[in-house]
């Protein structure tokens, strides 16, 4: 009886661990859904360096707080990469990204934060621009459960993030101006409030 106890305890937690997980159900992604996936990794590991190499520089601790939140979106697209059977992108060396845009991006941005605090703050605010584009716009041509969910989480870190870092740009007097989404976009996201991102459903 005590072990018929023990397995129905191990059966219902991980009943309640699936619901908190991605969908069970294993279908199978296009061409295009699986590219969109590990180009999602690197843009998350794109800020996570850049992120870590800034934090090292400037005492503020934006930086280092959001390198951890980074880390963990990349292990959560890592999570689905896998999950399909994707070729593992990981355990490339810091500022080392296969995508010739985003290495490019990762040289040009690392350069510019290196400048000021300022500068810096900017380039925060950059990524997080780029990254909700790019997210909104894979985000829009899947219809994958999981790359949906997984899309729309990073969406929202991404907007907690900016919201962070423009607003140490206005407590400096300074600002930023989108270069990837539109105005309108852009003043959604910095007048709305943060939010907890894992209560969405």
């Amino acid at each position: 009886m005590k072990k018929l106890k023990i397995n129905f305890v191990v059966v219902l937690v991980g009943i309640l661990f699936m619901s908190f997980s991605f969908n069970t159900i294993n279908a199978q992604l296009s061409k295009e859904e699986k590219e969109d996936l590990v180009f999602m990794y690197e843009e998350e590991k794109l800020a996570f360096d850049v992120y870590t190499t800034l934090s090292d520089k400037y005492a503020i601790p934006v930086f280092k707080n959001i390198s951890k939140s980074e880390a963990y979106h990349m292990s959560m697209v890592l999570d689905l990469i896998k999950k399909y059977d994707l070729k593992d992108p990981s355990g490339k060396a810091k500022g080392d990204f296969k995508n010739k845009d985003i290495q490019k991006l990762y040289n040009d941005l690392t350069k510019k934060g290196a400048k000021s605090l300022i500068d810096a703050l900017e380039v925060g605010a950059t990524i997080e621009d780029v990254d909700i584009y790019d997210l909104e716009r894979i985000n829009s041509k899947t219809k994958n459960k999981d790359l949906n969910k997984l899309y729309k989480l990073l969406i929202c870190g991404s907007e907690n993030h900016m919201r962070a870092f423009t607003g140490h740009l206005k407590f400096r007097k300074a600002s930023y101006t989108p270069q990837f989404l539109s105005q309108e976009r852009f003043n959604s996201i910095i007048n709305g409030k943060h939010k907890r991102c894992f209560e969405l459903k």
